[in-house]
C-alpha cells in the first residue's frame, strides 16, 4: 500500500521503504557476524507486527533461516498494557541449548519483551537476543538489552511495515506518523 492512496491519514512519514530495505541489510550483516552458519539461531517473531520485519530480515540473511511464532498479549481489549502478559500462540519449536533471536517490529514500553526474553531463557535457550526494527527510548519503562535496532524514533503514534491501528495500514510500504484525528474519535 502506497502512503499517497490514504489522504489525510498520515501525518508524515518517519521511515521509507528504501531506508527500511537498507537498514535490514545491515542488519542481517550484523547478526551473520555474530552466529555461526553452522548453528544459526532460531528466529522468533512476534506476531503480528513482525510479520514484515521476519520476512524481509530473513530473506536478506546469508544462513539457512529457521523461524517461529508467538503470539502474546498484555492489552486484553484494553489499550493500555494489564502487566500481565498472556501466550496466545506459543512455540511450535524446542528451545533448549539454542541460541534464539527474538524478531520485533517496535519496542515501546519494553514491558512484554522483557518478559518474554526471561521467558525463553527459562525454557533453556543458549542464548536469547533481541533485533527490533523500531525503538522508542523515551516510551521505555524498563530497560530491555536489544542487540539490532534499526531505527530509535520519537513516541508518535506510528504505523506501517507491519504497525497498525485497528487492524489497518500493516500492509504500508513506509512506517508513518497517524495523523491524530484518525485514533482520538
Amino acid at each position: 500500500m502506497d502512503a499517497n492512496s490514504l489522504g489525510d491519514d498520515l501525518a508524515r512519514i518517519l521511515v521509507t521503504e528504501a531506508e527500511l530495505k537498507t537498514r535490514l541489510a545491515e542488519l542481517a550483516r550484523a547478526i551473520e557476524a555474530d552466529y555461526s552458519a553452522d548453528e544459526p539461531p532460531l528466529l522468533v517473531g512476534v506476531l503480528k507486527g513482525a510479520v514484515m520485519v521476519m520476512a524481509d530480515l530473513a530473506r536478506e540473511l546469508r544462513f539457512h533461516a529457521e523461524m517461529d511464532w508467538m503470539a502474546v498479549s498484555s492489552y486484553g481489549a484494553s489499550t493500555k498494557s494489564s502487566g500481565v502478559v498472556r501466550i496466545l500462540k506459543d512455540l511450535d519449536t524446542e528451545i533448549a541449548g539454542r541460541d534464539v533471536l527474538i524478531v520485533e517490529d517496535i519496542i515501546d514500553s519494553g514491558l512484554t519483551l522483557s518478559w518474554l526474553q526471561e521467558n525463553l531463557a527459562s525454557r533453556g535457550a543458549r542464548s536469547v537476543r533481541i533485533c527490533t526494527m523500531l525503538r522508542k527510548p523515551d516510551a521505555a519503562k524498563v530497560e530491555v538489552d536489544v542487540a539490532y535496532v534499526g531505527f530509535d524514533i520519537p513516541t508518535d503514534f506510528v504505523v506501517g511495515y507491519g504497525l497498525d491501528y485497528a487492524e489497518r495500514y500493516r500492509n504500508l510500504r513506509d512506517v508513518a506518523v497517524l495523523a491524530e484525528h484518525v485514533y482520538a474519535e
